[in-house]
């Protein structure tokens, strides 16, 4: 005789390929959905309380330092409290999955918009149009994000792919990205600090941005899935 937990088991088999929540196959016992929506809505909130925080030391230790870098991994932190609003938009309601595809459209444009500024800004600082002082903040702060986003991150997407929700998942990546974004700026404000190579920061950036565009595009196209 088949009980709630065993279909809850069945739900979660495909632990390391893709959710079929993806396709709106999924099915997950109804208290154990609402544990994960409520879930989804405390992780949001998280993200962006950290991020409003993050978003506001980066900026000003940016201008202080005159460092890009640090002005726009501010700003990756304000795309970031939105692509979590939407999906805090989309978990406000009682049909979470209706609002799925909206959801994905505001975390798509975010990658993008995410994606041209850091190419702008790159190419800048590869022309010689700021010198980034020292800035032990930004170093502290970027360590941080560091250990902190990963963790956010793997939560996020746990619990999406247990939901089968798409945007859930995106937002995650989005999280991740902003992980990468860390270790770049870490790496590139320790390397200005010893060395005077300010260029180090801006190339592995470009890498970044080509990694939004390729989330972007997933995100549009309602591919995060996996």
């Amino acid at each position: 005789m088949s009980t709630g937990d065993d279909r809850l088991d069945l739900s979660l088999a495909p632990a390391d390929g893709c959710c079929t929540g993806c396709t709106g196959k999924t099915t997950v016992d109804p208290r154990r959905r609402a544990v994960l929506n409520r879930r989804v809505r405390l992780l949001v909130a998280a993200t962006i309380t950290y991020n409003v925080i993050e978003a506001a030391v980066a900026i000003t230790a940016g201008k202080i330092a005159s460092s890009t870098a640090l002005i726009g991994f501010g700003l990756d932190s304000v795309i970031e409290v939105a692509s979590a609003t939407a999906v805090a938009w989309q978990f406000s309601g009682s049909e979470p999955e209706k609002r799925e595809r909206a959801a994905l459209k505001v975390i798509a444009v975010s990658f993008f918009a995410l994606a041209a500024y850091v190419t702008v800004e790159s190419v800048r600082s590869l022309l010689g149009a700021a010198e980034a002082g020292h800035s032990t903040t930004g170093i502290v702060l970027a360590a941080l994000s560091l250990v902190i986003m990963p963790l956010l991150s793997h939560a996020q997407r746990r619990t999406g792919r247990e939901l089968g929700s798409a945007s859930a998942v995106a937002d995650s990546k989005q999280t991740l990205l902003c992980t990468y974004l860390s270790g770049v700026l870490l790496v590139g404000l320790v390397l200005n600090s010893l060395f005077g190579w300010s260029w180090a920061d801006p190339i592995v950036a470009l890498v970044i941005a080509a990694v939004a565009v390729r989330e972007g595009r997933e995100a549009w196209r309602g591919e995060h899935c996996c």
